[in-house]
């Protein structure tokens, strides 16, 4: 299937490695320039480059985001080195799963206000692509988490307003042909991400989680992904203002 991708632009926030970097691999094999942020700058580069051997164009900084004015000097100025924004994916997250205050400032600025932030900066660019185009896409990388409380977090809690945030821009940009959407991945499995880290700290409680998955398995990053750049494609026009769950069945509930 063509998704209709090839020589767009897409923003990718959190994009080194896990979730992030296969998102920025899978669009750059269907054509699409790749602008991505990550802590460190080592890790940027080595990501820009490898997406650059793959034909498209690639631009990468080192940003913290949760210092909202360099995030929106990086989008601004991702739009510069690509011309323009087509698609953003808010992917980047604190990982926090405590509630203690400094927790819940963790979640809120990298979550929440980093999402709020990238969009704010991007959304000239992705207003003008719309015009252009008939569509440009905005998707936020959630959770299961936020519909799960078995005890407070504010890692859950953050991820729950995400998915409310998505759907307030997705009823404003209706009009205008600019669609938001969420992915919320159940858990998935990388080297070096947090499953892995479980799974050699805790195996007993590894071994529980998979098996409250009817698929006995994890996702892989590159599951996620697909679902991601599938969303953000015009494949997907008519769709907008959803959350999106990816977690081969280990959540319960039934979403209407």
């Amino acid at each position: 299937m063509d998704l209709g991708l090839k020589g767009k632009t897409a923003i990718v926030t959190g994009a080194t490695r896990g979730i992030g970097r296969a998102i920025a691999d899978l669009f750059a094999e269907e054509g699409v320039n790749v602008a991505i942020c990550a802590r460190k700058p080592d890790e940027v580069a080595a990501v820009v480059k490898d997406l650059q051997a793959r034909g498209v164009k690639a631009f990468g900084q080192a940003v913290d985001i949760a210092d909202g004015a360099a995030l929106q000097s990086f989008v601004k100025a991702s739009a510069e080195a690509l011309r323009g924004v087509d698609i953003l994916v808010s992917n980047a997250s604190a990982l926090v799963q405590g509630a203690r205050p400094e927790d819940w400032t963790a979640m809120l600025e990298v979550d929440i206000l980093g999402a709020v932030n990238a969009l704010e900066a991007a959304r000239p660019f992705l207003e003008t692509s719309a015009q252009r185009t008939g569509d440009a896409a905005v998707v936020l990388i959630s959770s299961v988490s936020a519909a799960e409380a078995a005890s407070p977090s504010a890692y859950g809690a953050m991820k729950a307003a995400q998915i409310h945030f998505a759907k307030g821009v997705a009823r404003e940009g209706a009009p205008k042909g600019l669609r938001c959407n969420v992915v919320s991945p159940g858990t998935v499995f990388f080297e070096g991400g947090v499953w892995a880290n479980v799974k050699a700290a805790m195996p007993a409680f590894f071994e529980r989680t998979l098996k409250r998955n009817p698929t006995g398995r994890m996702a892989t990053p590159e599951e996620i992904a697909a679902a991601t750049v599938f969303l953000c494609s015009p494949r997907s026009a008519f769709t907008t203002g959803i959350n999106l769950v990816v977690d081969g069945g280990i959540s319960q509930r039934a979403n209407f």
